[in-house]
């Protein structure tokens, strides 16, 4: 990455889409750098790192030419979406893929199962430097604010001093409790 220019980041996740995780995500991520999205179109927790390969894949362009963050829905798990996003929407490899911000714990043996994870894996696989977010807090409506600040902190760091080949980042927030968060 050119230190002129923005960093490339690749957000995705396993919740699908319109998720409040990968929403309050990719708020986080704009703030830093050019944001593109490839996400499920449905959920898909918990499908490990499978791949779609009986199926068509199809990705669908959801956001508008003019839009700043270009987004796009696949139809097939999140280490699908990895890999059309690197080798087929975008232009140049992401400077980092971010993944979540999923609902509950990615620890112990879930890790083995996540999609959120799986997708971070993905991108290591493809040689990026990847960060798999949680909250513990398995409410569809959970409070994501907080979590913004630390996700935007570890982006940077990592942007800035990169991760050892092989190594991809599992982070499980904490939830708040409502007073907690103000």
């Amino acid at each position: 990455m050119n230190k002129t220019e923005r960093p490339l980041i690749l957000v995705t996740n396993d919740d699908g889409i319109t998720a409040p995780g990968i929403r309050a995500l990719i708020a986080a991520m704009e703030e830093i750098g050019d944001v593109v999205v490839v996400a499920p179109d449905k959920p898909q927790s918990a499908m490990g790192h499978a791949i779609t390969i009986n199926n068509v894949l199809h990705l669908n362009k959801i956001s508008t030419e003019d839009a700043i963050i270009q987004e796009y829905s696949c139809s097939g798990t999140p280490a699908d979406c990895v890999k059309l996003a690197v080798n087929e929407v975008l232009i140049r490899k992401p400077d980092l893929c971010v993944s979540g911000i999923n609902h509950g714990s990615n620890s112990a043996i879930n890790v083995i199962y996540s999609g959120t994870m799986s997708a971070a894996l993905e991108a290591g696989i493809e040689g990026l430097p990847a960060i798999g977010f949680s909250l513990l807090d398995f409410d569809w409506n959970a409070n994501f604010e907080h979590t913004k600040p630390i996700v935007k902190k570890l982006a940077l760091m990592v942007l800035e001093y990169g991760l050892p080949k092989g190594v991809v980042l599992n982070v499980n927030i904490p939830k708040l409790a409502e007073q907690e968060i103000q």
